[in-house]
């Protein structure tokens, strides 16, 4: 296994931070695909439900964007700590006061600023990655973090409570997510390394903030850059927006919910689209390194993203609760939700040397803000359009997303400048050494996702 995980292109002093990144996942996953049905059930409306969670997307992304440049500055390690003792704080402020306080801008305030530890703690990972990992094999060690990613927030954040939740209670559910955020911290401290460049070393508070500030101003100076971004936030709308609006729509009566499905039925439906990302985010890194970076974004993310939009909708409506026909449209999302891979290796090669840095935040910055998009456009939608016209619009925006990749074309390591292979290559599919030697010397990327979250 540990030689299968050597061949993805990850160093065995990294592997036991994947491990760290999967086990905190899971407790950050664990309210994930049943906190709106919990609001709703407390008396609160189904629109209080989503802003809750899009309100936590905001200050993710500000968590996202600044996790990069930290990291750089000041030592991975150290902001992942700061981000995991943080998360793990507030959420105990959240459980022990907010929520049986019953105060919705208490619970508002607190949920929304625990958003900033988990983004701190699995991007800043990925500057290790970058500092540890060959350029070339990137792509597909980015798919296995992500892979991790799943087994954590999707997997097992999503099978544990709906197991656990029938005997408990909500509630109690979610204090287990406790023991799985702290193990994950415990392993950060003594087994992740530390930096191999640390770059604020030297550098004034005016020019530290200038770096922080260089993750969304490229997103202005960067076209190409500001397109990948684009593309990135609408990438996972439906990993963050589906576990805010299907609960309500299928197991309650809520904005015209059709109320097949109980909740923990619902909690397993949505598991399988984490289980296939268990293997697609590894193989579509795997394949994109080989085969190309944009056309299968393209057809197997925003195409297959698209239809799987408004399968979620129309299924239930056609087949009734059909747990068997649902899993297949989960099957789907979760194959075009890994389809994004590439996207992190294409802004860092975009935005050039000396800005790979500002690269990562500015896909940090997307990557949170798809936690702020998704379940956003269900909080504006949803009482006017239903939760038939917020599929659509999802549906929509991936279309937008496919044209969208139509403007990218990077010059990928053993390619051509029409993204056609060259034929001289290594039997292992990476580039002949004359195309290594003409490869841009990237020293920063991370993939989609996400999900994640």
């Amino acid at each position: 296994m540990i030689r299968l995980i050597e061949r993805l292109g990850v160093p065995r002093t990294l592997m036991l931070g994947f491990l760290a990144v999967a086990i905190f996942m899971t407790g950050d996953g664990f309210e994930l695909t049943f906190l709106s049905k919990f609001m709703v059930d407390q008396g609160f409306t189904s629109s209080q439900a989503s802003l809750l969670v899009t309100v936590y997307g905001l200050f993710a992304a500000f968590g996202g964007w600044s996790a990069g440049v930290l990291a750089e500055m000041f030592g991975a390690r150290k902001v992942m700590m700061f981000g995991a003792c943080w998360w793990i704080g507030i959420h105990l402020l959240f459980l022990g006061v907010a929520i049986p306080s019953h105060i919705y801008p208490l619970i508002l305030g607190l949920y929304a600023v625990r958003g900033i530890g988990y983004p701190l703690f699995i991007y800043s990972f990925v500057v290790l990655m970058a500092q540890y990992i060959s350029p070339s094999r990137l792509a597909s060690a980015t798919g296995f973090f992500w892979t991790c990613f799943s087994l954590g927030i999707g997997v097992f954040g999503a099978y544990l409570p709906s197991f656990i939740m029938p005997v408990v209670g909500e509630y109690r559910t979610f204090w287990f997510a406790l023991p799985f955020s702290v193990v994950g911290t415990v392993m950060c401290f003594f087994f992740v390394p530390k930096n191999k460049v640390v770059k604020g070393e030297g550098l004034n508070r005016k020019e530290q903030l200038r770096e922080l500030g260089e993750g969304a101003t490229i997103l202005v100076t960067n076209r190409k850059i500001l397109i990948c971004a684009i593309i990135r936030i609408i990438n996972n709308l439906l990993l963050y927006g589906f576990p805010v609006i299907m609960p309500l729509y299928l197991c309650t009566s809520s904005n015209g919910g059709i109320n097949i499905f109980k909740t923990e039925e619902w909690m397993r439906i949505w598991g399988f689209v984490f289980v296939v990302t268990l293997i697609f985010n590894t193989f579509w890194g795997w394949f994109m390194d080989r085969f190309g970076w944009v056309w299968p974004m393209r057809w197997f993310g925003c195409a297959v993203l698209a239809v799987g939009s408004v399968a979620f909708y129309y299924i239930p409506r056609w087949f009734g609760a059909n747990t068997l026909m649902m899993i297949i449209a989960a099957i789907i999302v979760g194959i075009g939700t890994c389809a994004f891979s590439s996207l992190p290796t294409i802004m860092t090669l975009y935005a050039g040397e000396g800005k790979q840095g500002a690269a990562l935040s500015a896909y940090n910055l997307a990557a949170g803000l798809t936690t702020f998009a998704g379940p956003g456009i269900a909080t504006i939608l949803l009482p006017t359009i239903g939760y038939e016209g917020v599929c659509w619009t999802y549906a929509a925006l991936y279309v937008l997303a496919f044209v969208l990749t139509l403007f990218i074309r990077p010059k990928q390591p053993g390619f051509d400048s029409h993204g056609h292979r060259i034929a001289s290559t290594e039997k292992d599919g990476t580039a002949s050494y004359a195309a290594r030697q003409a490869e841009p010397k990237v020293t920063i990327a991370v993939k989609s996702a996400e999900t994640v979250r």
